[in-house]
C-alpha cells in the first residue's frame, strides 16, 4: 500500500523531458517548457528511430507527493530500438519476438520490455502474464481492441505495466456486456482494461473506453495516469484505482453508471485516495463523481461534473450521488469547479479545507459537508443551489470570496452527518438547536413595541441579553473574507457558537418568523469586521454582549418590502450603511467599526443611492429621498431597536 507523504505539501511542479524523437516519443499534452536533446534524435520518415534514441513521455516532477507511489522517471523513457512489433489482423496477431505469445486472436506478453500494438482485433484480447521483474510497456499506436466476453487488455501479473497511448494516435478498447470467467468462484477480470498491478497510462494519444460489462479501466493497486486523452463510457464505474488514483495530467472524460473516478482500498493502514495534479475533467456519473476511501487531495486542473442528472434530479434515499465524496479528508489548493450534483457536490466524512481555486456550484443537498470541520482559506465559490450551502460541526471562514444560495440554511453548524439534507429537519427555527434565541425570540413582552406619536418604534436601548458561553465543539469562526448569502431558512445556523473577528458578512435571510437570519445557541462573538443580516423578526439575533465591536438589531414595526434602501447616518450625516434588501424583511442585525459607543445615529428607509452598489450594498455617492425611521444612540455593545413580531 502506498501514501501520500503529506496533505499539506508546498507543491512545485517542475516540467522535465528528457531527450526525444518529434515522431517516435509519446509527449504528455500540456507541458508549458521542453527541452531537447537534438544530437540523440535520428528518425525516418515513419518514424524508426536508432539504437541510440530515447522515447519519453514527458511528465510533471512532484517527487514529494509521488515518492511512495509506484511511479518513477525511467518509466516514461524507453529504447525505441527494443521495441516489439504486434499487429492485430482482425481474428489473428502477428507478433516478431517469442516474448509474445499468440493463440489465434489472443496475445500473451511474457517478458518486460516495450511492446507496440496496432490494427484491429474484433473479438480478442491482450494479456500481460510475467513473472520476471521490469517494466510492460504497452505502446498502442493505432489499436482498436474488443473482447466480446472478457477484458479486452488483461494484466494478469507483472512487476509493472505503462500503458502508452502514443503521439497522433487514436486507439479503443470495448468488452461485450456479459463475461465468461475462467473459474466459477471469480469474477475477475471485470474492466474492459483490467490490471491486478500496478498500472500507469501516459503519452499524448487518445484512448476511447466502451465498457459494456462493468468498469473501464481497473487496477488491483495503484493507478496513475500521466497524460493523454482518454474518453470513457462505463456501465457501472469509469475509472478505479484500488490502492490509489493519481492523475498527473491528461484530458479524462468519462461518463459511469456508477462512480465516475473511484478509490475503494478499505482493508489498509492507508485507506485508497484519490490525487489530482493536473488535467481535465468531464465526469458524468449516476452515483459519484469522485468515491474515495481515503483523502481525496487536488492540486489543479479543470472540472466538469453532473452526478445524478443533476441538483434538481430526485434521489432514492440509499443513492449516493455526491460531486467529490471522501470517508476522509478532501484538500483543495487550486482549479476550477463546475459541479452540478443531486447529493451533495463535496462530502468528507473527515474534513474538508479549500485554499484556493474557482468554484460554480449546484447541489440537491448540501454544497460543502465535513463531518469535522470545513475550512476556506481562499477561493471564489459560487453555489447557485444548495438545500444548505456549508454544513460542518466547525466551519473557519479565514478569506475568499463566497456567494450562496440554500433553500434552507446558509450557513449549518451541526454536529456530524446530521440527516438534515433534501428537507430533513436540522434542528432550525423551533426545536433543538432552535429555540434556545435569547433577545428577539419567541413571542414579545406584553408592552413591547408601543409606539410614540409621530410613527416609528420605541427606542430601546437595554443590554442586549445574548448568550455569551462560546465554550462548545461547535463553532463557526469569521476571521477574513467576503460573503453573502441568499438563505430560506436561517443565515447563519450555529447548533453552537459564533466568533467573528474579520471580513464582511451580508445575509438576506428567510421572510417566515419561523427562522432567522442568524441563529446560534451558544453565543455570537464579534470583535471586528463588518456584518449585515436582513430577515423576519419572529427570531432575529444579533451579536452578543460579550463583543467588542457595538452592533445593532432592529425590529421594524411591520414588515418592508423587497427592494427598500436601508440608510443610517451619524450625527455629521456620514453615510454608515446603504443597503437594497432583496427580499420582504422585517428586521436588521448590524456590526460595524462605524458604530461608535455614545454616538447618534438615523435610520431610513426608502429613497436613492447615487453611489456605486455591489450586491446591493452602497458605497460612495450620496443618499436622498428616504423616510426618517428613528434616531438612536449607542450606549450598550448591543443596542436593540423595537419589539420582535409575534413568532409564527
Amino acid at each position: 500500500m502506498k501514501r501520500i507523504l503529506s496533505l499539506f505539501l508546498t507543491i512545485s511542479l517542475v516540467f522535465t523531458l528528457t531527450a526525444c524523437s518529434s515522431l517516435t516519443a509519446v509527449s504528455s499534452q500540456s507541458q508549458t517548457s521542453q527541452t531537447t536533446n537534438a544530437d540523440s534524435v535520428q528518425t525516418t520518415s515513419h518514424g524508426a528511430v536508432a539504437a541510440t534514441t530515447k522515447s519519453t513521455v514527458s511528465v510533471a516532477n512532484t517527487e514529494e507527493i509521488l515518492a511512495e507511489t509506484h511511479d518513477s522517471p525511467d518509466d516514461y523513457v524507453w529504447d525505441a530500438s527494443t521495441e516489439t512489433s504486434v499487429i492485430l489482423n482482425s481474428n489473428s496477431i502477428t507478433a516478431d519476438q517469442n516474448s509474445v505469445a499468440v493463440d489465434g486472436s489472443l496475445a500473451t506478453i511474457t517478458a518486460p520490455g516495450n511492446y507496440r500494438i496496432s490494427g484491429t482485433l474484433s473479438d480478442g484480447q491482450i494479456v500481460v502474464d510475467t513473472s520476471e521483474e521490469g517494466v510492460v510497456r504497452l505502446i498502442l499506436d493505432g489499436a482498436s481492441i474488443h473482447n466480446s466476453n472478457s477484458s479486452a487488455i488483461y494484466v494478469k501479473n507483472a512487476d509493472k505495466v505503462v500503458l502508452v497511448l502514443a503521439e497522433n494516435s487514436s486507439n479503443q478498447v470495448s468488452d461485450g456486456s456479459t463475461y465468461v470467467f475462467a473459474e466459477a468462484d471469480t469474477d475477475e477480470p471485470n474492466a474492459a482494461i483490467f490490471s491486478k498491478t500496478d498500472l500507469t497510462i501516459a503519452g499524448s494519444g487518445a484512448l476511447t473506453v466502451t465498457a459494456n460489462y462493468n468498469d473501464g479501466i481497473s487496477s488491483k493497486d495503484g493507478l496513475i495516469i500521466a497524460g493523454g486523452s482518454i474518453n470513457i463510457n462505463a456501465a457501472d464505474d469509469g475509472i478505479r484505482g484500488k490502492d490509489y488514483l493519481v492523475v498527473k495530467d491528461g484530458s479524462l472524460d468519462v461518463t459511469a453508471v456508477g462512480d465516475a473516478l473511484k478509490s475503494d482500498n478499505e482493508d489498509e493502514t492507508t485507506p485508497g485516495y484519490i490525487t489530482l495534479l493536473a488535467g481535465a475533467f468531464n465526469l458524468v456519473s449516476g452515483d459519484d463523481a469522485m468515491d474515495s476511501a481515503g483523502d481525496v487531495t487536488i492540486y489543479d486542473g479543470s472540472f466538469t461534473v453532473v452526478t445524478g442528472s443533476g441538483s434538481n434530479s430526485a434521489l432514492s434515499a440509499d443513492a449516493s450521488a455526491k460531486g467529490i465524496k471522501a470517508a476522509g479528508n478532501i484538500t483543495i489548493n487550486n482549479g476550477a469547479f463546475d459541479l452540478n450534483s443531486a447529493d451533495d457536490t463535496l462530502n468528507a466524512n473527515g474534513e474538508i479545507v479549500i485554499n484556493g481555486g474557482s468554484y460554480t456550484l449546484a447541489s440537491g443537498d448540501d454544497a460543502m459537508h465535513a463531518d469535522i470541520s470545513l475550512t476556506i482559506n481562499t477561493g471564489e465559490i459560487l453555489i447557485n443551489q444548495s438545500y444548505e450551502g456549508l454544513e460542518s460541526a466547525q466551519i473557519e471562514l479565514n478569506g475568499g470570496t463566497i456567494h450562496l444560495t440554500s433553500s434552507d440554511d446558509g450557513i449549518n453548524i451541526s454536529s456530524g452527518n446530521d440527516g438534515s439534507g433534501m428537507g430533513g429537519m436540522d434542528g432550525g427555527g423551533m426545536g433543538p438547536g432552535g429555540g434556545n434565541r435569547p433577545f428577539g425570540g419567541g413571542n414579545p413582552p406584553a408592552d413591547g413595541g408601543a409606539m410614540p406619536q409621530g410613527g416609528g418604534p420605541a427606542v430601546r436601548t437595554t443590554t442586549y441579553s445574548g448568550d455569551t458561553s462560546t465554550t462548545t465543539s461547535n463553532m463557526l469562526t469569521i476571521r477574513d473574507g467576503y460573503m453573502v448569502i441568499n438563505a430560506g431558512g436561517d443565515g447563519l445556523d450555529a447548533n453552537g457558537g459564533i466568533e467573528m473577528s474579520g471580513g464582511t458578512v451580508i445575509v438576506n435571510g428567510p421572510t417566515e418568523n419561523n427562522n432567522g437570519a442568524i441563529d446560534y445557541t451558544s453565543g455570537f462573538v464579534m470583535t471586528g469586521g463588518t456584518l449585515i443580516a436582513v430577515g423576519s423578526s419572529g427570531m432575529a439575533q444579533a451579536p452578543d454582549s460579550s463583543s467588542t465591536q457595538n452592533a445593532i438589531l432592529v425590529n421594524f414595526s411591520s414588515r418592508q418590502d423587497a427592494g427598500t434602501l436601508i440608510h443610517i447616518q451619524d450625527s455629521t450625516s456620514r453615510d454608515i450603511l446603504t443597503y437594497q434588501t432583496v427580499k420582504q424583511f422585517q428586521s436588521i442585525a448590524f456590526s460595524s467599526p462605524e458604530l461608535v459607543s455614545g454616538g447618534t445615529y438615523t435610520i431610513s428607509l426608502g429613497g436613492s443611492s447615487s453611489g456605486s452598489a455591489a450586491d446591493n450594498l452602497y458605497q460612495g455617492g450620496s443618499y436622498s429621498g428616504g423616510t426618517v425611521y428613528t434616531d438612536f444612540t449607542i450606549s450598550n455593545v448591543v443596542t436593540a431597536i423595537g419589539t420582535a413580531a409575534r413568532n409564527r
